[in-house]
This record gives C-alpha cells, structure tokens and sequence, in this order.
C-alpha cells in the first residue's frame, strides 16, 4: 500500500486526543462518611464491569474515527509503487545555461545556476539531461545522461560567466541535435538567460525545434541596469620616430534601464596616467572624448582607456597598442644622374620616397662608383636605378648584404648590360635581362594582371593605366614569385628571397624615359609599398575581440612559443600553429622564438547593451507548430494518480466506515453515560 498524500499522516497523532481525554477525566469515586448503609442499593459487580467495556470502547471508537479520517484524506493505493507514479513519463531534457558576459551583472549568474540546480530537483532516476554552458559558441557540453548528481557537482563548480558574446540559435541547434539520441520521446530544453535582445539578431526564422520537442525559457535578468560603456577607440597602431601628436577619439554610451550622466575617462600609456577628462550625458546617451599624447621612443606602447562612474567594470577598459618604428633608411643608387631633373633617373623616385613632411624614409643617393660594403651597411633597402657598370667587389657587396638580411630593389634601363647584370648579380637577382624592347611612340604596354594578394598590391587600386614603350624582357629564377605582368604576358615585377634578404626587380625604369607611371597617382603609393615591404615584416593584427582566433606567431615559423593571458596565466596550445580563441580582455604577451609580441583583446560593445526581449518572443519564433500543448509534469502527475485511483476509490470505503462508526459512538456513548 501507498500513500498519495502522505503527509496527512501526520494526522494519526490526533488519535491520541480521546486517549487523552479519557485519562484526564477518569475520576476516582469520591469517600463519603455514612452512618448506616443500610438504605443503600446494592450494585452488581458485572454491571460495573459492562460500564468500563463501555468506556474502552466508546474511546477505541472514537480514536478509530480520528485515525480512518486521517487514513482516508492520505488517499492509500494497493499494489503501486511510489516510483511508478513519479517515473511514468520520464524525459529527455537539454539545459541550455546563459554564460555570456551580460550575465556578469548583478545576480544574473548566480539566479541562472539556482535556477538549474531547482530543475534538476525537480528531475528524477531515470531522467536524462544535457547541459550546454553558451555564448557566442557552446562553451561548456555535458552530453545526456542519468547521472544527475554529478551534474549538480558541475554546475555548483561553476564560479562566473565568461566575456563572450550571445547568440542563442546555435546553440539551440546543438540542443536540437543533442535530443535526436535521446531515448526518450517527451523531450525538453530549457534555457537560462538574461535573454539579451542582441542574442536574437541573425536568427534564421525558417528554423524550428524539432516537432514534440518542448520548450522553457527561464529569465534570470535584472529589470534594472545602469552602464557606463566603452563603445569604440580610435587609435593608431603604427608610427615613425618623431611623428606628430597623436589623437585618440573614445566613444562612452550609457546603456541600460537607468540612464548615467556622470562619469570620468582616464588614457593610460605604458602604466601611466596621460588624461582624465569628465563625461557629461546630461542631454544625450553617448559622447565621444578626444585624448592627444606623443608617443616617442621606438617600440612597443601599451594603452589602456577607463571608464568610471556605474558599478559594472567588465567592460570599464579598453585596450591597444602602439608601435613607434624607426624611419627607413634607404640607399639610392643613381645610375643616370644629371643636373637637369627631367632627365634626372632618381629626380622622380626621390620625390616619392622624401617629399612628405613625415615621410616615413631617409633617403640618401649615391653615384654607382661611392657604392662600398660601408653605405650598404648603413641602409635598410638599396635601390639600383639604371645602375651599370659595376666592379666585381662592389657587386660581391651588394651580394653579401642581400645575403646578411639587406634588401635591394633593381630598375634597369638603356645603362644596363644584361650579360654583365646577369653574371655579377646571378646570386641575388630575382630574374635574369634578356633584352630590352622599346616600343614605337604610337604603341605601349600596360599592367594586365598582377597578384592582388600580395602586401605591396594588396592596398592599391585595380586601376593601372600607365602606360610603358620601354621594357626589359626577363626570365624569372626558378625560385621567384611574378607579382604583375604586362599585357603581352611578361612579367613586370619580380621577387626572390634571398638567405635572410629580399630582392626585387621592376623590368621598366622609374622615371618618364620608358614610361609615364611617375605621373600616375599610384606611383607614390606603390613606392612606399615596395620599401616598406622589403624592410618591414608585414603588419600583423595585433588587437582582437573576445571570441576571435588568432595565431600568435607573428611570422608564421616560429619553433618554440611561451604565451600568458591577461590574468598571467600561461597558456597551453593544442596546435603546431599557436593558435588561441580570446576568452578574457585585457593584454596577451607571447615571445616566439625570442620574439616578444603583445596583443590587445577586448570585448565585444554590444554585450554592453542590457535591452532584453520577452520569452514569449523567441518560442514563438523557435516552437514547431507540430508540437502539441505539453501539460506541466505537475499536471501530468496528477492525471495519472487519478487514472490509477479511479478503480478503488479506497477513501470512500474508509468514509463510510467513519459514518457507521460515528453512529455506532453516539449510541455507545448514550448507554455508557445514561
């Protein structure tokens, strides 16, 4: 037997009220003095006896009463267990728990995984669940399974949510598949969130739960949010020695139910304070804050801007850095020098390189004879315009610098002999001269195809419309890269590494005697392009957001790396490429092969917006019409002991009895105390 309300039973303690009541008015006969007994009626002994079976069993009956009440309002069952009412419908369930940094405010986190625990009370043996800890990406996944405690364990272990963004179709999704291997058909998900109503952008309305599964939102959020928010920093990422005053724009929005208007701004370089500056929202919800500071010496710089004046500092901070270059040191190598500049070979090159007021080159120009092992040392890049004639020493130079690290770009023309050029360059030149072929006045060559990947072409227009009458007709070494051709199919620039150098070859010359690309707007840009990238490594990203994978091998072959994330904890790889996903703000120190490097990682702005959406909103958009109503576990339950009850109604019997046992006390009490 069982019972369906067991805690009436509590009621049996009542039976003992007549218990006591009959000890508490059982009274001893009172001694009275007489002076004769002898007009005293004289009792029977057996009537005296009946009396007292009489009062036992008015107080058996009356206690019988009380205990069949108490027994029939506890609703007994034969032959049932506890366990099939409560496991007949077992189910499949997936929690899917908010762990994206809008749950960093106030109790979010800690209402959400309250919340998961009392779902998992209210779960039984037999039971299967799946938890899924989520932002942008599932983040944490415990498959289905039975083992209910030691999920407990994991959810209690738990201590905050992480720095990523929301986005709940994914993730929906993975729950969605999750419950295709589930062995049971009723089938639920249940989700734990602030329910941000950034989450719901880009969700794709054509997709639905599968049909019977059900669906639960739980909201933990706040209903009030107060912010201060750090939308947006513009700030330079590469500068030259003795560059201008910089400036730094921030953005600061106050987001949230309870509008901020005061706050304060403070720009940090390299652990020092350079500014602070008020913010005033009085009359608006966003301001944007102008910050100027110099940044000197060579190397790299680390800033930081913070924000201050609400009480969530998760996105208070935002971080970049700077890298102060030395300027370029460029050697040219005027081959045809004249005093007239139109017919000067390095007039137009050298208004390209150091025309600017900040231009980012020194240029120093020589005459072929001054060319020695000496300048070569002190440049970064040597350019050889129309250069002919060298001695073999100094084309020995010009090798052993390529070789060492040095870089050199060629630009032959009409001074150049190619048997000569091919045999004392043969080591370092990118292509070998064949012959030069100069064009009628009436017909030219342009640019057709050129390789729009590369780091010099990657950042100019598609548009060359310069047109060249003379050209060089070159054979490319094997071990060459073609970056552009000229419309008969020949190549017009050329690459080769060299040992630890870089050499290049333009088979045209830079000035209007073969061609007219000086007069092209993208003539400047091209030069400074093709400097910078045989001196400098090609920028690598070094400021990232909370989610990006990146690599933090700068150069792409490094051997050995040693990394800390922003807490300072070392970071573990996985992969032969060095390849993270940020998970935290704040500044990533790497050191590849010796090479120390940082990078930024910030979180994402729009975590920072607190407007949330009703639940309603995303089950309609994720429900399947297909699904029929699911009545509450509670409801179901309670269907089911009345289908069991149905055919033995025992409470009824047991009221029956009560009645006839009432009647039968009433006339034992009348006769007992007649």
């Amino acid at each position: 037997m069982v019972f369906l309300t067991p805690l009436f039973l509590l009621g049996l303690f009542a039976a003992l009220i007549p218990i006591a009541i009959h000890i508490i008015r059982k009274e001893k006969p009172p001694k009275l003095m007489f002076s004769t007994i002898r007009f005293l009626k004289k009792t029977a002994k057996k009537l005296v006896l009946f009396q007292q079976i009489q009062q036992w069993l008015l107080l058996l009956l009356r206690a019988a009463v009380i205990a069949l009440l108490v027994v029939a309002f506890a609703r007994p069952l034969f032959n049932l267990s506890v366990a099939r009412l409560l496991d007949a419908d077992p189910q499949s369930s997936v929690i899917l728990l908010d762990m994206s940094m809008s749950m960093r405010y106030g109790d979010s986190f800690a209402n959400a995984k309250e919340a998961v625990l009392d779902l998992l009370d209210n779960m039984t043996a037999g039971d299967e669940v799946a938890l899924i800890g989520f932002s942008d990406s599932a983040d944490l996944v415990r498959e289905l399974n039975t083992d209910l405690g030691s999920l407990r364990t994991l959810v209690n272990g738990l201590d905050q949510a992480g720095y990523g963004a929301t986005s709940y179709l994914p993730n929906l999704r993975l729950a969605d598949q999750l419950l295709e291997t589930s062995r049971y058909e009723n089938r639920a998900v249940y989700l734990i969130s602030d329910f941000q109503e950034i989450g719901m952008d880009n969700s794709d309305e054509s997709w639905k739960l599968a049909p019977g599964v059900r669906f639960t939102g739980i909201d933990v959020g706040e209903q009030e949010s107060s912010n201060l928010a750090l939308t947006d920093v513009r700030s330079p990422e590469q500068l030259l020695e003795e560059a201008a005053e910089q400036v730094i724009l921030v953005r600061i929005r106050s987001t949230g139910t309870v509008f901020l208007q005061q706050g304060e701004v403070t720009l940090t370089v390299d652990g020092e304070i350079v500014d602070r500056k008020p913010v005033d929202l009085t009359d608006r919800s966003e301001e944007v804050v102008t910050f100027t500071t110099s940044f000197v010496t060579e190397g790299t710089h680390v800033g930081e801007v913070r924000i201050s004046g609400d009480e969530f500092s998760v996105d208070n901070a935002f971080y970049f850095t700077v890298d102060v270059l030395p300027k370029i040191r460029v050697l040219l190598v005027n081959g045809e020098a004249s005093d007239n500049w139109f017919d000067d070979e390095g007039h137009w090159f050298g208004l390209a390189v150091s025309s600017a007021a900040q231009s980012p080159f020194v240029l120093q120009t020589i005459a072929p004879a001054d060319v020695s092992a000496a300048a070569l040392n002190q440049s970064d890049v040597v350019v050889l315009l129309n250069v002919g004639g060298l001695i073999n020493a100094q084309a020995q130079a010009l090798t052993d610098y390529v070789t060492a690290g040095g870089s050199v770009l060629f630009a032959p023309a009409d001074k150049v002999d190619p048997a000569e050029f091919n045999q004392q360059f043969a080591a370092i030149t990118p292509a070998n001269l064949q012959r030069p072929d100069v064009l009628s006045r009436d017909d030219y060559l342009v640019i057709a195809d050129f390789d729009s990947r590369h780091p010099i072409l990657r950042p100019l227009s598609s548009d060359w419309v310069a047109r060249f009458q003379g050209h060089w007709s070159i054979v490319p070494a094997a071990e060459a890269e073609i970056l552009m051709q000229f419309d008969n199919s020949e190549a017009a620039l050329v690459e080769r590494t060299v040992g630890a150098g870089k050499s290049m070859l333009f088979a045209s010359s830079m000035d209007l005697e073969w061609n007219n690309l000086p007069l092209q707007g993208l003539f400047l840009p091209f030069v400074h392009e093709t400097l910078r990238h045989l001196v400098q490594p090609e920028y690598k990203q070094r400021a990232y957001q909370v989610g990006d994978s990146f690599s933090l091998d700068p150069t792409g072959t490094a051997t050995s790396m040693e990394a800390r994330d922003a807490a300072g904890v070392p970071i573990v790889f996985n992969n032969d490429g060095f390849v993270i996903k940020a998970a935290s703000p704040g500044m990533i120190t790497a050191t590849a092969d010796g090479l120390n490097t940082l990078y930024a990682v910030n979180i994402l702005p729009s975590e920072s917006n607190f407007t949330r959406a009703a639940v309603a909103t995303l089950y309609d958009q994720i429900i399947n019409p297909d699904t029929n109503p699911v009545q509450s576990s509670a409801v179901r339950t309670a269907q089911l002991i009345e289908e069991l009850e149905q055919p033995q109604r025992l409470w009824w019997w047991l009221l029956s009895l009560v009645m006839l046992l009432v009647v039968a006390e009433v006339l034992v009490a009348n006769r007992t105390y007649r």
